[in-house]
């Protein structure tokens, strides 16, 4: 296998998000193709993803690990933390150093350091004005992105977001809610089979997740559908 350059991977990564905006896509799936991309891209040990629902409330939707995804969701918890100020402010957060965060986001920071991240840079789902959500890169050390990789975030997550937004989308009343609806749902069934597989395969839950994503790709089928055969027990993988 030949290892691919940084360029050739970024290229891949557009590639696999515009894929979206010309055919029918698994909106969890390309979500989690996002963190993991950036993650891999980007200089972040891990990365999460908030998004908004039908009434305006952030929800988890994609992380790349147990420890990102813990953190997202005690920012969820307390509504404060750098990415959950950055999708009210439309901004890019950027933490140096999350230990010397002082008074600000106490129970951010106090989550943050337990799970090993040092430094955490946050960019707005947005396309104009419209924001609806955010992406959190952490990192292990502290120190911020590069203004390359800053951009390349915020480039990654533009695509994505347009993706999401995209214009048959939009005209066709209700199924923008609808998809982010049934990706909030599916990502209740993915935690409960993600433990069903935990369990039966002994395995960690991040490497559960894994078996799961790899068998709904080999199999063609989507995410909640394969989720929910598991949780049925009507499949075994």
């Amino acid at each position: 296998m030949v290892n691919k350059s940084r360029a050739e991977r970024l290229s891949d990564t557009f590639v696999k998000l515009t894929d979206t905006l010309v055919a029918d896509y698994d909106v969890l799936d390309l979500l989690h193709t996002l963190v993991e991309d950036a993650v891999d891209l980007l200089d972040a040990a891990h990365a999460g993803l908030l998004l908004s629902d039908a009434d305006g409330n952030l929800q988890l939707l994609a992380s790349t690990s147990e420890q990102s995804q813990l953190v997202e969701l005690l920012q969820l918890e307390a509504g404060a933390g750098p990415c959950v100020e950055c999708y009210r402010t439309g901004t890019v957060i950027t933490v140096d150093d999350i230990g010397t965060l002082g008074d600000r986001w106490p129970a951010f920071q106090h989550i943050a350091l337990d799970m090993g991240f040092r430094s955490v840079h946050a960019v707005p789902m947005r396309v104009h004005t419209r924001v609806i959500g955010a992406m959190g890169l952490f990192g292990a050390e502290t120190g911020a992105l590069t203004p390359e990789d800053a951009s390349i975030a915020q480039a990654m997550a533009d695509v994505a977001t347009i993706s999401l937004l995209q214009e048959r989308t939009i005209r066709e009343a209700g199924v923008l809610n609808d998809q982010l609806q049934r990706a909030l749902t599916t990502r209740v069934l993915i935690e409960q089979a993600k433990g069903v597989i935990a369990q039966t395969k002994n395995l960690d839950m991040d490497s559960a997740f894994n078996v799961l994503r790899a068998h709904a790709r080999s199999s063609r089928q989507n995410l909640h559908d394969v989720a929910e055969s598991i949780i049925k027990r009507t499949l075994m993988i």
